[in-house]
């Protein structure tokens, strides 16, 4: 898990925890009947929307994301070019011995399709395949918890609704008025808390990883090309450059 995501965890819900304990108890905001709600009509939303699977999926996906660190750039195009120099002294097969080394399966299959003697094009192609792919999986996850993000102030309002209605039938009696009315806000409060601080960041937090992903496969793709290609190792390395902002580029003096 990077830093970012552990210092929003601790901001987002230690300052909201803070905030309940300086007012008084955090039994108050522990409501089961609310929570059945919230919770429960979200994902059964959500399977109404999508199939099993997707659901399933997106879970994984999420948890990949946050957790899962990629490699640096910087790395990859200095093994890259390491190959590079190998495939020109030695020959592409000399590479196979060199693919215990790598753990991005991404990687693994480019350099094992170069050291096949696959054609650039159609190498090329299958890589771009995957790329594509997986840029429609990254999506489709993100494209899920947008949505989660929808119905999670939805069902509050329900809840809430719920709540007033219940209210309203019982005002004869003084003393079920409170439970009532704490389902009708606390629904809401769970709703907000679910879409804002869970659901909207995961969201934002998966199209962020698959961008640096996406563009660690692209930088991979070019670099397994350009070996096939028997391009100048140096021309390699330019190459791979090109693909990160200028702040992080290698130059030959730093």
């Amino acid at each position: 898990m990077d830093l970012a995501t552990i210092i929003g965890l601790v901001l987002a819900f230690g300052l909201c925890l803070a905030a309940i304990l300086l007012g008084g108890s955090i039994i108050p905001f522990i409501d089961i009947p609310s929570l059945l709600i919230v919770v429960g009509g979200t994902i059964g939303a959500g399977l109404i929307n999508y199939p099993m699977g997707h659901m399933v999926s997106a879970a994984g996906i999420a948890k990949h994301a946050i957790l899962h660190k990629p490699d640096s750039p910087q790395e990859r195009i200095a093994m890259m070019v390491e190959f590079s120099n190998k495939a020109r002294r030695e020959g592409v097969l000399s590479l196979e011995s060199e693919l215990e080394r790598v753990t991005d399966k991404f990687m693994i299959t480019g350099l094992q399709l170069v050291v096949d003697g696959q054609e650039t094009a159609a190498l090329s192609d299958i890589l771009r395949t995957e790329i594509d792919f997986l840029m429609d999986r990254h999506k489709s996850g993100a494209d899920i918890f947008t949505t989660l993000a929808a119905f999670a102030p939805a069902l509050g309002l329900i809840g809430t609704l719920i709540g007033l209605v219940q209210m309203l039938q019982s005002m004869d009696d003084p003393s079920s008025i409170g439970p009532a009315m704490a389902v009708a806000l606390l629904t809401t409060f769970y709703g907000a808390v679910l879409a804002n601080l869970i659901f909207t960041p995961i969201a934002g937090k998966l199209k962020t990883r698959s961008a640096s992903e996406v563009l660690l496969r692209e930088l991979t793709l070019e670099g397994i090309v350009a070996i096939a290609s028997g391009d100048n190792p140096r021309l390699v390395e330019q190459k791979l450059q090109a693909y990160l902002p200028p702040k992080l580029r290698k130059t030959d003096e730093g």
